[in-house]
């Protein structure tokens, strides 16, 4: 016998077009991609289904399984995956969210491909082969002849799984093997290490033997993700020092390359996405750039990874408030639903503050990226020092939101099926990857120090909005000031970071965001009236339209 009626619950929040987003669709306009409308909301309309939030759901509940060996005992080295898995792959390598930009000529495509990349975000795990194939197309150029083999076939809209030659396949995706367990950020002191295979030799490789022209590779990657992928660029020592390579998992022949999975890693979060150990004995490589100038021509992938940091955690962002305005906009309290509570609020609003600074934030870096690509000098200054401090601060920001997001639920948020916890074990993963905090607050320095143009492009950018807004204008000066006592500018990196992103997003909003966006974020984030936890804005704010552009529309 039923014991009670359920009631104020929360309904699901399905049905909702994703991409209805102020900020991202403003930022769309702004940077030349207003054509990418009908392609962004087709895939936010896709992400706000139940059946697309099912697949992230099984996708994180069925992780990866290695299987080493076959049931003969051959090598196989392969990693299995659930059917959620390549549902979702599928859908982000069709709508262009890997290489595909690099084959589009249209001002604005890198910005329509972050504008995708933020909008499908059902699950971060399968990002990672997405972003890293995004990632490997200018590495890749600095070797033309391998690039004119290999990135057409990067940039195909076709999801081609399984291991098979290279170049017999459709389409292809890209990884990363950089890190090893002896250096970790400090590459330099990698052992893997790659011999030149004399011209006019066969060299052994597994059970057959390999023409001459290519190097091999023996050594131990302590953080390889998707090992699955067809292609992976590689740093192992020469004679000259650090150097790229470009590993294939298959041979031309079809056999597989002897990269050897040793064990895929138990992480918090990013549970659908398999990252592996592996051991090269005797790999094939070949290449990339010069011998010894391994991180230089690694960096350019590493920095679109890092791009992909800052949209990916201004994501993870606006998906926690929706939840959270969402939740506070159908649960009742004390009489009243959540939403009209004035602390619960000022919460909701403080959250969106900081989610709408975001992702102003990364719609002009993926503008300057996209501007930069095609040769404007004065963007690429700007992105230098801009994506180093909004890989920082940004990326930092997102695990306090997160936590915060999921308190606004209560108990509710604290269980796995409100896909809160999954959301919270997935924010400290940006930070960490492609440089922890003070990888890149370090970068910033290294920057300002090397390529002083970087310092004023920056600063050309900030003084858009100089005069519009005192704060901010006083703020802008507070930055400057921190970057003259040099004798200690080390000790404060962090806070320096901190200072440049403030100022940066501050002229955006004041520039382009709502007037009650902007003169909010004024307010807290640059004249110190703000306290440490989120829902401290100081009275006399219009939180309404902060809290109505976070509450997703459902029908």
């Amino acid at each position: 016998m039923p014991t009670h009626e359920v009631f104020n619950q929360v309904p699901p929040m399905v049905g909702h077009d994703v991409a209805d987003d102020p900020a991202l669709l403003d930022g769309l306009a702004r940077e030349d991609a207003a054509w990418a409308l009908p392609e962004v909301h087709e895939l936010g309309l896709l992400a706000g289904t139940g059946q697309a939030q099912e697949w992230g759901r099984l996708a994180n509940e069925n992780p990866p399984v290695l299987r080493t060996h076959d049931r003969y005992g051959h090598r196989i080295d392969e990693v299995e995956f659930h059917p959620a898995w390549h549902e979702l792959m599928s859908v982000a390598v069709t709508h262009g969210l890997h290489g595909a930009p690099w084959a589009d000529d249209r001002p604005g495509a890198h910005v329509a491909r972050a504008a995708k990349f933020y909008t499908w975000r059902v699950d971060a795990g399968h990002g990672c082969p997405i972003s890293m194939t995004y990632a490997a197309v200018p590495a890749l150029r600095q070797s033309p002849e391998l690039a004119d083999r290999y990135e057409p076939l990067l940039a195909k809209t076709e999801y081609d799984y399984g291991l098979r030659a290279p170049l017999t396949k459709n389409a292809l995706l890209a990884g990363m093997s950089m890190t090893e367990k002896q250096g970790g950020s400090d590459v330099r002191a990698n052992t893997t290490r790659a011999t030149l295979q004399p011209d006019g030799t066969y060299t052994l490789v597994g059970h057959k033997f390999q023409p001459d022209g290519t190097y091999t590779l023996v050594g131990h990657k302590w953080f390889t993700s998707a090992p699955m992928c067809d292609l992976f660029l590689t740093l192992a020592q020469t004679d000259a020092g650090v150097t790229c390579f470009l590993v294939p998992r298959v041979l031309p022949d079809g056999t597989l390359n002897p990269l050897r999975l040793m064990r895929l890693k138990d992480k918090l979060g990013n549970k659908s996405n398999a990252s592996s150990e592996v051991e090269y004995e005797n790999a094939v490589a070949y290449r990339v750039g010069e011998e010894g100038r391994g991180v230089r021509t690694i960096i350019e992938m590493v920095n679109m990874t890092r791009l992909d940091c800052v949209i990916g955690a201004a994501s993870g962002m606006r998906a926690g408030v929706t939840m959270a305005a969402h939740h506070a906009a159908h649960r009742r309290t004390f009489g009243r639903y959540l939403a009209e509570h004035a602390l619960m609020r000022n919460v909701l609003a403080d959250l969106s503050l900081e989610s709408e600074a975001a992702t102003v934030l990364m719609t002009r870096l993926a503008g300057a990226t996209d501007r930069s690509v095609r040769g404007d000098a004065s963007e690429s200054a700007f992105k230098r020092l801009a994506l180093a401090v909004s890989k920082y601060w940004v990326c930092k920001r997102w695990p306090s939101h997160a936590a915060e997001s999921l308190e606004c639920l209560g108990g509710n948020g604290y269980v796995e099926d409100s896909g809160m916890p999954r959301l919270f074990r997935e924010s400290p993963l940006n930070s960490i990857w492609e440089g922890s905090g003070n990888v890149a607050a370090l970068d910033i320095l290294r920057a300002m120090a090397k390529e002083p143009e970087t310092v004023e492009a920056f600063f050309t950018e900030v003084g858009l909005a100089a005069g519009a807004d005192a704060r901010l204008d006083d703020a802008v000066r507070r930055a400057k000031d921190a970057l003259t006592d040099l004798g200690t500018i080390e000790l404060r990196a962090r806070r320096v970071a901190e200072q440049l992103a403030l100022v940066l997003q501050g002229s955006l909003l004041v520039r382009h965001g709502h007037p009650a966006v902007a003169d909010a974020f004024c307010a807290t984030r640059l004249s110190g009236d703000w306290g440490v936890a989120f829902g401290t804005l100081p009275p006399g704010l219009d939180l309404t339209p902060l809290i109505d552009r976070a509450t997703p529309k459902i029908p």
